[in-house]
């Protein structure tokens, strides 16, 4: 005969009067067919032919009845399965649901920062950068992840964030903490549009860090300085590739990794065309560089030393991979120009601020400088439309630095042959 309190099979259910005990569970054992160890108040055990041991609590809900999971034996010994179900029935005392409690908790441990922030990451690498995600996942990852990875989005208050931000800036990093602060706030600006998330608490430390100084890249604009620039990388005795790449970066003023990076396989010499990839790009979109007969000239020589590979301007010590950031920089340093001067990036400014002055249309230099164009229409009307102006103003800035490299002072371009 089985003990008391004890149904065996399935078919029907059994409630007895007898309350179980520490010994009596202990001293159950599995049968052929799965059979239930009844306490009170809706608990029991199913002990299963396996020998597993499942603690199930039996409730009334919205005029139906429903089981709710509790744990299993030994891991939850009889008092703790006694506390579950009290803290069970007390839930169904409040009219709430403890299934669908439950459901909801399994659902907010689903959706932890690290997993949004992961989900949001995997949609920005299908059009931003390869380096720029790369940028995005390390500071997730040496930041926001140690501390708010396992936390539900949810979760996370406004002084928590506060708080990492501030040991960021105890250390001296104060642009750092803010652009962990703008990332948490595109994560969390993500979670809400998915339904995972109804706040952001990003947006509540406006004001709560120390204000940040902007520096600007250093570039030399001023026309005399540029000739002397100029003739200083023709003299310039070093590695080749950073050689190379001193001569075309004022000619194209591309981003230092988008040149660094550049591949023989995205170059039309006889069309005068440089084609980058939306992957290779900062804004993920793709970028037409048209090339004066200067820079192609230039590609040109840099063929014969390199174009047998896939890389124009490969590393000394790993040829399969491209100089590195530093190369460049490090190159204008022996040449005369410190940090505080010139940059790699200064390429940038320096033909973005001449050419503003010396009259050429904002918006086609824009363009030509890949910077976002905040209406999408516009956008694509330019890319459309707009090349023509784009390849006639490269070749008159080429005109332009060979003058100024040959020391003399062009007061205007624009017209220019």
């Amino acid at each position: 005969m089985p003990r008391v309190g004890v149904y065996i099979g399935v078919s029907s259910e059994h409630w007895g009067t007898a309350v179980l005990t520490e010994a009596a569970v202990k001293g159950l054992k599995p049968t052929d067919e799965p059979r239930k160890a009844f306490d009170e108040k809706g608990l029991h055990l199913l002990i299963k032919p396996s020998g597993g041991r499942l603690w199930r609590f039996k409730y009334q809900y919205g005029g139906k009845e429903k089981l709710l999971s509790l744990g299993s034996y030994p891991d939850v010994g009889l008092k703790r399965a006694r506390e579950k179900r009290d803290d069970a029935r007390r839930l169904v005392a409040d009219g709430i649901d403890p299934s669908a409690e439950r459901k909801a908790e399994k659902i907010a441990q689903a959706d932890t920062f690290r997993a949004v922030a992961d989900e949001w990451l995997s949609l920005q690498a299908k059009t931003l950068a390869v380096d720029t995600v790369s940028i995005l996942r390390g500071r997730l990852t040496s930041t926001l992840y140690p501390a708010f990875g396992s936390t539900p989005i949810m979760g996370i208050k406004a002084p928590d964030l506060l708080a990492v931000l501030r040991r960021v800036e105890g250390n001296g990093n104060h642009e750092t903490a803010h652009r962990l602060r703008a990332l948490y706030g595109r994560v969390a600006r993500f979670a809400i549009a998915t339904g995972k998330a109804d706040h952001d608490i990003s947006g509540d430390l406006k004001g709560a860090l120390a204000p940040v100084v902007t520096e600007h890249f250093a570039a030399i604009c001023e026309p005399k300085r540029i000739g002397e620039l100029l003739r200083a990388i023709d003299g310039y005795v070093g590695h080749s590739s950073a050689l190379y790449a001193l001569k075309l970066a004022p000619l194209v003023f591309v981003r230092p990794g988008e040149l660094r990076g550049a591949k023989w396989s995205e170059f039309d010499l006889d069309e005068s065309e440089w084609r980058i990839a939306g992957e290779r790009m900062k804004m993920g979109k793709p970028h037409i560089v048209p090339l004066s007969t200067q820079a192609v000239a230039i590609l040109r020589e840099l063929n014969r030393l390199t174009g047998d590979g896939a890389l124009l301007f490969p590393g000394l010590r790993t040829p399969s991979r491209p100089i590195s950031d530093n190369t460049l920089n490090a190159a204008l340093s022996r040449m005369g120009f410190t940090h505080d001067e010139m940059t790699a990036h200064g390429f940038r400014s320096m033909a973005s601020t001449r050419l503003n002055e010396l009259g050429f249309a904002p918006d086609v230099i824009e363009l030509q400088l890949a910077h976002a164009e905040k209406d999408d229409t516009r956008a694509a009307y330019n890319r459309a439309t707009r090349l023509p102006e784009r390849r006639k103003m490269m070749q008159k800035w080429a005109v332009y630095l060979d003058k100024l490299r040959a020391g003399k002072q062009p007061r205007e371009i624009c017209k220019a042959a």
